[in-house]
């Protein structure tokens, strides 16, 4: 099996330019994202946000993260849960999938099955909230699709921030820790328990907490998700270091 451990070296490559000359897969791209209603979406970031204030950001977020996303060569859909007429409205000329299952990894598993049924060979989801989340880094997974049947971009709080596969893999949504620190290594470990050969990328953020908005308006202030934290009264805050 081969599998590649090491992501600190690896920078996030920008290109999205094709990597060989061989034709390419069909490729699909699933943003995984809920209609952003007060309470129900950005629960962790409140306090120091409102709901209401959470439900914006990641309205924003949502917004920033499908327009960098469409720009990609691969097709997009977005994975939804709540009322569709928001997704139809907002997003009227990007394909939807409504999500179904008792919890995430249902829901995941059943998207990526989705979408193998549709025929297409290399299947990525990523979620919602990383506005700033390059597209080159879902390049790279598409490109490490090429020779590895799992991609997987590692997120600071130890879950993942991206999950592609060529084929479903049904052991790595099943009783698995979601929201929990453990995510990434209990899947790496069933990944290769199961002789599943895998991909590490190179790590990113989602806004989950007030130190991934710290990190985010570092890392990316001319966002538009960045403009709006600023414009909030709690801004100084988040500015400060901890």
């Amino acid at each position: 099996m081969r599998r590649s451990n090491s992501i600190a070296e690896r920078p996030v490559d920008k290109s999205v330019e094709k990597v060989d000359n061989l034709p390419s897969p069909r490729r699909v791209l699933g943003v995984f994202a809920k209609e952003p209603v007060q309470g129900e979406v950005k629960t962790r970031l409140s306090p120091p946000l409102t709901a209401e204030q959470a439900a914006e950001l990641y309205q924003i977020a949502l917004g920033e993260t499908v327009a960098e996303m469409r720009q990609g060569p691969f097709d997009l859909v977005i994975c939804y849960a709540g009322g569709e007429d928001y997704f139809r409205n907002t997003f009227s000329d990007v394909p939807l999938y409504q999500q179904h299952g008792k919890n995430l990894g249902v829901r995941m598993a059943n998207a990526l099955q989705h979408f193998f049924r549709q025929s297409y060979q290399q299947a990525v989801l990523i979620g919602s909230d990383s506005p700033d989340l390059p597209l080159g880094l879902v390049a790279q997974a598409f490109a490490a699709l090429e020779h590895h049947s799992l991609a997987l971009a590692p997120a600071h709080d130890g879950g993942y921030a991206l999950i592609g596969e060529t084929c479903h893999h049904p052991q790595l949504f099943v009783d698995m820790p979601w929201s929990s620190p453990e995510l990434l290594e209990t899947t790496r470990q069933r990944a290769t328990a199961a002789g599943i050969d895998y991909q590490l990328l190179p790590p990113w953020d989602d806004l989950d907490d007030v130190a991934a908005l710290r990190r985010f308006l570092q890392r990316s202030p001319a966002t538009r998700t960045a403009a709006y934290l600023r414009s909030l009264a709690v801004a100084e805050g988040l500015s400060a270091q901890p």
